[in-house]
């Protein structure tokens, strides 16, 4: 959205309710249509079940804002099963993989287009039985370009600094198996944001997690929980990390902090699942899943300790990061609907 916006191109967010005193110009309301946070998709479907509004609404406001294309960011949570539009070109936005009754409603809407964030995601799409035929990847995009520490700061992070890492409170996500992990000889502390979102599997599921988390580190002398960050303070966060580790257990299909990571120069520890080893390349260490958390604390420690390979891991961060900068996807994208917007305007 940013992007398309430094393009000179307007872009909205049409959002569910209630509002928050944070939204901008970009953030439009449903005004009949709210959610509790953080909500399970069995209540966001039970809403959506018992109001006939949404549709009616979602309808006038794009035809206030003179939009010309409309992206559901998924079946269900971005209203692609309703796919509800004023008779403008349409895309589906698939993020994760998902081969159920809503996805395939969505796909019978016949959306002019169906962009996943990778081609990992597309393969899995085919594997699972999915025509992907016409579907194309547009990766994700940086909020900020990121400010990198100097050569000289990121070589005392190397020496000394602390492992950081963030990731939404999920099982998935592997932090708890990453802190039981953590050998206590590790000579580094290991700080740890877990962000709570606005859904969650199964109610109270993000607290569990927190409070599982909470009480595994407490066991560990050189690890902590900290605070949540607003989104732009990650960036911040990692640049003053040693490294960083994306312990999912469960393929990634894209993984914003791994890239936030590489903005700032700060190398990423993962397992071979999913989109990250594409994201990551050379900038960082990949562990096959049957090494354990225990072998991603490996590769950390052997990073750490090796200066050129560290230096040569930093450098590449940056140059890979900067193929995601917001303007260029934004021209990424802009290409791949184009035909379609062209279709309905003709």
């Amino acid at each position: 959205m940013y992007g398309l916006r430094e393009n000179g191109h307007l872009a909205y967010v049409l959002a569910a309710g209630p509002p928050s005193p944070g939204d901008g110009v970009e953030i439009i309301r449903l005004p009949r249509f709210a959610l509790p946070a953080p909500a399970t998709e069995d209540v966001l479907l039970t809403a959506l079940a018992s109001t006939s509004t949404v549709a009616d609404d979602a309808r006038h406001l794009l035809s206030q804002v003179d939009a010309d294309l409309v992206c559901w960011v998924d079946a269900t949570w971005g209203l692609g099963f309703l796919a509800p539009h004023p008779g403008i070109a349409t895309a589906l936005m698939m993020r994760v993989l998902r081969t159920d009754t809503y996805l395939h409603q969505a796909l019978a809407h016949q959306p002019d287009r169906v962009l996943t964030n990778s081609e990992f995601l597309i393969r899995e799409a085919t594997n699972a039985g999915l025509d992907t035929r016409g579907w194309r990847a547009v990766p994700n995009a940086l909020l900020t370009p990121g400010t990198p520490p100097s050569a000289t700061a990121r070589e005392h992070l190397r020496t000394s600094g602390p492992v950081r890492i963030v990731a939404r409170a999920e099982p998935h996500k592997g932090i708890a198996e990453l802190i039981t992990a953590c050998p206590h000889t590790f000579e580094r502390d290991v700080e740890i944001v877990l962000a709570t979102a606005g859904f969650e599997y199964w109610p109270g599921m993000q607290q569990q997690v927190i409070a599982d988390c909470q009480s595994r580190a407490r066991a560990h002398p050189r690890v902590r929980l900290v605070a949540d960050l607003p989104w732009r303070a990650v960036q911040p966060f990692l640049a003053g990390a040693a490294c960083t580790v994306i312990a999912s257990t469960s393929p990634e299909t894209f993984c914003n902090t791994a890239l936030e990571a590489l903005s700032v120069a700060t190398p990423v520890v993962t397992f071979d699942l999913g989109h990250v080893p594409t994201l990551i390349g050379n900038a960082g260490a990949v562990v096959p899943p049957s090494a354990g958390a225990a072998g991603l604390w490996q590769a950390v420690t052997e990073l750490l300790a090796d200066t050129e390979g560290y230096q040569r891991a930093s450098q590449t961060a940056i140059q890979r990061a900067a193929k995601h900068d917001p303007a260029a996807i934004a021209e990424q994208f802009l290409r791949v609907v184009e035909p379609a917007l062209q279709r309905r305007a003709d």
